[in-house]
């Protein structure tokens, strides 16, 4: 008995590590998830005349993960953003016409040509179970280039207390060179590189006939 229980007090942090080293998806079931519109954002930074890092974001995102939760590498995301929705905060923007003129001016967002802007994984390397990198093209002003962003897996619900589905939630960071898509006005007053913090929200997409 003495030797069983030593054997077993042995074990029990190699299970643990075990367990632990299969990360937050662990508990969720694979599938296809969508994004929670009310729980995610798209902010981006860039550099204004060397003395600041002037902020915006986009308000209208969509994105569908296919998750493996057995093997994350696995996994796909689609996403796409209305370039229409941007908002800087600019004071009495909406008096200036200035987020308008971002969003349909031919030198910036030019949506009324190209309405959306997509990104559709092609590869997922997981560093550790909470960290790693999803590459992707990105189509942008109509140019299509690799992007690779950097990812945190922040946690998983095996029950979101609200939707009553599994629910999974990211953190990303990315940089791109808005140049590389044929954005180049007032290059280099305002910068060429731009960042990207993306926070996200997915909640499993209910089977037919499940109940909520």
């Amino acid at each position: 008995m003495r030797l069983f229980l030593s054997a077993l007090l042995l074990l029990t942090p190699v299970v643990g590590f075990a367990a632990a080293a299969k990360g937050p998806l662990a508990g969720i079931p694979s599938g296809v998830y969508k994004l929670d519109k009310t729980h995610a954002s798209l902010t981006w930074k860039v550099n204004h005349m060397g003395l600041s890092n002037y902020t915006a974001r986009f308000t209208e995102l969509d994105a569908t993960l296919k998750l493996d939760a057995e093997n994350p590498e696995k996994s796909t995301l689609t996403a796409t953003v209305n370039p229409a929705s941007v908002r800087t905060d600019y004071p009495n923007a909406e008096a200036k016409d200035f987020d308008a003129k971002l969003a349909n001016g031919a030198e910036w967002f030019n949506s009324e040509n190209f309405p959306d802007i997509r990104f559709t994984s092609t590869a997922l390397k997981m560093a550790t179970p909470t960290t790693g990198t999803l590459t992707g093209d990105l189509t942008f002003l109509g140019i299509t280039k690799p992007v690779t962003l950097t990812v945190t897996v922040n946690g998983a619900l095996a029950k979101h207390p609200f939707a009553g589905q599994p629910a999974v939630g990211f953190s990303a960071t990315a940089s791109i060179k808005r140049s590389d898509f044929g954005m180049g006005t007032y290059i280099p007053t305002v910068g060429d590189e731009v960042q990207l913090l993306i926070e996200v929200e997915f909640i499993k997409k209910a089977e037919p006939g499940s109940a909520r």
